[in-house]
């Protein structure tokens, strides 16, 4: 309907084909809470178990109401396809998975969300996948780490708590040479950043957060850009080449692209083979509320910007604040980064750090009367934490500062209440933390 638009104030409210229920012709996305659907016939069920038409089967695979958030997603991110999961964290461990087998390694830079490296040093090293960590700001790291069984790069897009931008289109270059992909997780960057325009072969977003907005629905996505030349290296991705003995040999880079005439064998093996397997499907339910979030999110993205923009200038030489950590209070070469890939606005999230350490940041998150103390971002609330004592906790201290958490540090994620509410409520509390301390 709107692919004429490259307006996400637009895409966000009609992005992908429906327009309405062709059934009852209403305008709001049906809620299809259903667990299955019945075939017209032997052969149409047969078809769609052999993958030689796509339609619905079982909500664990596909689900109408998911199906028209899937299909604006991708208009969002200017991808070609989507897969919508149950949690941000599903849609990291099977965008990985979806490539790699046990032997395989993938290269993944420091500056990480806290429940991420847990996956990557615990989880996925249990599974025998090896993840080698590259500093951002020197991008040929990436590419002296790599070898035979490199399957993929991995970063995020505005990584907290460090809040350095990654530079994506440096690294994809890097990748695309080889036949690696880049997987940006763009979770706190949707509307501002397009990381498909800068070279990234997937996107990923943790749904629960700016695109759902509202704190009820967790979700995650996966976005395949539908431009990656997945035949640069043929033994690089085995599971997109060689034959899968699940689905009768299929060979997914050659028989996706013949059924649906689109670059995206790795979008629809994720979905046939990883989510059929593994069964992480997003609720009908939650896909309905998070579609309900998406129709704002631009113009509450626009209001998180500026009030941020606003909280970071306040703070910036305030005394009872030893630093503020903000997207473009970086050094020099991730503040040129910044100004590259943000477009409209610079991110909600603020870092401060206190000068009295762990107690210190405790009693200014507990003396908080507006924030919310909760272990998430992108609400449409103002929300506080302190990742050393709750987010970050599990890491050893090395990981810790190495991700940018110190004793002292407060993550802020700036709501989109009034600015002067925001202020008021901040400094109250510093004033508080100040006293209590000195």
């Amino acid at each position: 309907m709107t692919n004429f638009s490259k307006h996400p104030e637009t895409i966000g409210i009609h992005g992908g084909s429906f327009r309405k229920d062709e059934t009852q012709t209403s305008v709001s996305v049906p809620i299809h809470q259903t667990t299955s659907y019945e075939f017209n016939s032997s052969k149409h069920a047969s078809n769609l178990f052999s993958l030689k038409e796509f339609g619905n089967i079982y909500t664990r695979i596909m689900n109408p109401t998911s199906n028209v958030l899937e299909e604006r997603l991708a208009s969002l991110e200017k991808g070609a396809a989507a897969l919508c999961l149950s949690s941000g964290q599903s849609a990291s461990a099977l965008s990985i998975q979806n490539l790699c087998n046990t032997g395989d390694n993938i290269i993944a830079s420091t500056d990480l969300y806290g429940g991420t490296i847990n996956l990557f040093n615990n989880t996925l090293k249990s599974m025998g996948i090896e993840v080698r960590y590259a500093n951002p700001e020197n991008p040929k790291e990436f590419k002296e780490l790599s070898d035979s069984k490199t399957r993929l790069y991995y970063a995020e897009t505005l990584p907290n708590p460090s809040l350095r931008i990654f530079p994506i289109e440096e690294v994809s270059k890097i990748g695309i040479d080889s036949g690696i992909p880049l997987i940006i997780d763009n979770t706190a960057c949707p509307v501002i950043c397009n990381p498909i325009d800068y070279g990234a072969a997937i996107v990923l977003h943790s749904l629960t957060k700016f695109i759902g907005g509202h704190g009820t629905s967790i979700g995650g996505v996966i976005i395949d850009s539908g431009k990656f030349d997945w035949s640069i290296d043929k033994k690089r991705q085995p599971n997109i080449w060689e034959p899968d003995e699940s689905y009768h040999g299929t060979i997914w880079g050659e028989a996706v692209p013949k059924l649906t005439g689109a670059n995206i064998p790795y979008i629809i093996r994720n979905r046939v083979v990883l989510l059929r397997d593994l069964g992480s499907a997003l609720s009908p339910f939650n896909s309905f509320l998070i579609i309900q979030g998406l129709e704002t999110l631009a113009l509450r993205m626009k209001q998180h910007c500026i009030n941020a923009e606003k909280i970071k200038t306040l703070l910036e030489g305030h005394p009872k604040v030893s630093k503020v950590i903000f997207s473009t209070n970086q050094n020099k070469y991730f503040n040129n980064l910044a100004q590259k890939y943000l477009k409209g606005g610079n991110g909600s999230l603020i870092g401060i750090e206190l000068s009295g350490g762990m107690e210190a940041g405790k009693k200014f998150i507990d003396n908080l009367k507006l924030f919310y103390h909760v272990a998430n971002i992108g609400d449409s609330r103002s929300l506080a934490i302190h990742p050393a004592s709750t987010t970050h906790s599990q890491l050893n201290e090395k990981d810790m500062l190495l991700a940018g958490v110190t004793p002292g540090y407060v993550r802020l994620s700036i709501g989109i209440e009034h600015f002067e509410d925001i202020t008021y409520d901040i400094m109250q509390s510093l004033e508080k933390v100040w006293t209590a301390w000195f």
